[in-house]
Parts: C-alpha cells; sequence; structure tokens
C-alpha cells in the first residue's frame, strides 16, 4: 500500500479553496500571494500547499485552511498576516 501522505508528517499543510466561488471571491490573486510568500520565505520545504474544493463554508469565502484552522473571507493583505502569525514566530 503506498502512503500519499509521506513526507508530509513533519509539514504545515496549508490548503487554498479554489472552488468557483471562493475563486471568484479572489483565492485566484491570494493563490499567487501565498506562492510568493513561501518562495521568499523559503518554506517550501516545511509546507505542504495544495488547492481543495469546498468547505462548505461558501458565503464565507474564500478560504484558506492551515493545518486545522479554517480561515474565511481571506483577502490578499489577510494572508500575508495570517501566514506571519503562523510562521513568523518571535
Amino acid at each position: 500500500m503506498i502512503n500519499i501522505n509521506s513526507g508530509m508528517d513533519n509539514k504545515t499543510e496549508v490548503v487554498i479553496c479554489l472552488g468557483s466561488s471562493c475563486f471568484a471571491r479572489g483565492n485566484k490573486a491570494t493563490l499567487k500571494v501565498i506562492e510568493k510568500y513561501l518562495k521568499d520565505n523559503n518554506l517550501h520545504d516545511k509546507v505542504f500547499f495544495h488547492g481543495g474544493h469546498c468547505f462548505g463554508r461558501c458565503t464565507e469565502g474564500p478560504i484558506i485552511k492551515i493545518d486545522d484552522t479554517i480561515h474565511t473571507s481571506v483577502t490578499e493583505v489577510s494572508i500575508v498576516e495570517i501566514l506571519n502569525s503562523k510562521f513568523k514566530k518571535i
């Protein structure tokens, strides 16, 4: 049996909703911001970033899930604040 999660065990999971509602409301732009953030902060080895569909909260979108926490009404500005609070522990 193949473990599709192998290599993800120690990584932070970041899931961006790519459903049509979230994508149209701003996750298209947020996707680019997250990719740039991960690159600029050298986090690709520490983060499993991927798309998903429908967290069942479309009216609260755009939605991003980081590990077990769902963030709603995410914008290009707020995603940077969310990522900073997760990855820039001082």
